[in-house]
């Protein structure tokens, strides 16, 4: 579009784009006397569809998606283009397929229109396609598929099952251990727990650390004692000493007041170098294993 309303269609801006996806993608030019049924498959993928304007983006072409009405079937529809004139309709060889997030509250907005003329399917976190990938460093072994299914499952328990995490989120770490590269996978991790998954736990629960240190299972790190062993904590708790913040005469309102207070590692603690305290996200027996093998207890809190 150039500003001009008598020269939207802008033919230059339009040659150049074709120009470049033939050199690029090998695409012929378009033969209007080819059959759909002797030319290739060709797929457009679109990439988060439910966060545009459907009815906007779509426009009149949304009648043209429907099988019935591609050209060469029995309820074929061509349309004039407005600007350049040229009628205009869609293959049956033309796949289209949208993705979505389903944590997206605009999925629930969808254009009916839309949802008529596609199939929806239902593509859940598969965690056996890290085919037992793990990151073999400082002596243990972490499983990718037993920690987002650990992960997954806590937070579909405590918030539901459309907020699930991805596999995108440990994707670089487990190509680095598919690549026998262990200790950059490892510190690929702990970047994914530092930058992405916490920060987005932190979206989900609105804050609420108590929930976020369940799903990371921090609660079960326990040494044999029961005490909770802080070493290998990503987010501890805390007691909240009233009397030494507000004085000894100070007395919580009639609701009440929270005893403790619960605090992420600092981006520097060492716990993120700890690669025992991933694999305590999905076995916290590993904790306990790993102290008699030692013979030397972690640092506890009192339980």
């Amino acid at each position: 579009m150039t500003g001009d309303e008598s020269d939207i269609y802008n033919r230059s801006y339009v040659r150049a784009i074709l120009s470049y996806m033939k050199d690029k993608y090998g695409i012929n030019d378009y033969d209007p006397s080819e059959s759909s049924s002797e030319a290739p498959n060709h797929v457009l993928v679109i990439d988060e569809i439910n966060r545009g304007n459907i009815s906007k983006i779509f426009g009149e072409l949304i009648t043209l998606l429907e099988p019935s009405k591609r050209k060469g079937a029995n309820e074929e529809i061509e349309l004039i283009l407005p600007c350049s004139g040229d009628s205009f309709s869609i293959p049956d060889n033309l796949y289209i397929i949208g993705t979505m997030n389903t944590a997206d509250r605009s999925l629930a907005m969808m254009d009916t229109a839309l949802r008529r003329r596609f199939d929806f399917k239902e593509m859940m976190p598969n965690p056996t396609l890290f085919n037992q990938a793990k990151i073999k460093w400082q002596d243990v072994s972490i499983d990718f598929e037993q920690l987002l299914t650990k992960l997954n499952q806590r937070i579909e328990a405590l918030y539901d099952r459309e907020h699930t995490l991805g596999h995108a989120f440990f994707f670089p770490a487990y190509n680095a251990a598919t690549a026998g590269e262990h200790e950059e996978a490892f510190e690929l991790l702990a970047l994914a727990f530092k930058n992405k998954i916490i920060p987005l736990l932190q979206e989900y629960f609105h804050d609420d650390w108590s929930k976020i240190a369940l799903v990371l299972g921090d609660n079960q790190k326990l040494d044999n004692a029961g005490k909770e062993v802080t070493d290998y904590q990503f987010v501890t708790q805390q007691t909240i000493d009233y009397s030494s913040l507000f004085g000894a005469r100070y007395e919580p309102d009639n609701f009440g007041a929270d005893e403790y207070r619960f605090k992420l590692a600092d981006e520097n603690h060492s716990v993120w170098n700890r690669a025992l305290a991933y694999v305590a996200i999905y076995e916290p027996q590993a904790i306990k294993r790993a102290a008699a093998m030692s013979g030397v207890e972690p640092m506890s809190t009192p339980a």
